[in-house]
């Protein structure tokens, strides 16, 4: 796995299911990150309505380059991670 040049910044909340699933996708591929409680500080809320064009869309993910995911898909996770080097390239099938 590549050497991060920062924290990950994962803002969700554990009421909502997609927020459950990235962060189990997160967890099961040991992808360290910062997890925030958007129902818990209203700083990290308003934060999230702000790159969100005033919605409170979660879960909303930030990567040391800049680059955000929101309410991704498992595929963009992954598609993501791959892009960052944070998870390894999957062999691709040999042609016969």
């Amino acid at each position: 796995m590549a050497e991060t040049v920062g924290t990950i910044k994962f803002y969700g909340a554990m009421w909502c299911g997609d927020t459950r699933r990235a962060r189990s996708w997160f967890d099961n591929n040991n992808i360290p990150y910062e997890w925030i409680d958007v129902d818990k500080d209203k700083a990290a809320e308003e934060y999230v309505k702000s790159v969100n064009n005033g919605m409170r869309s979660i879960p909303t993910i930030v990567f040391w380059d800049g680059s955000r995911l929101v309410e991704p898909s498992t595929r963009k996770l992954e598609e993501h991670a791959r892009k960052l080097g944070l998870l390894a390239a999957v062999p691709q099938a040999q042609d016969v």
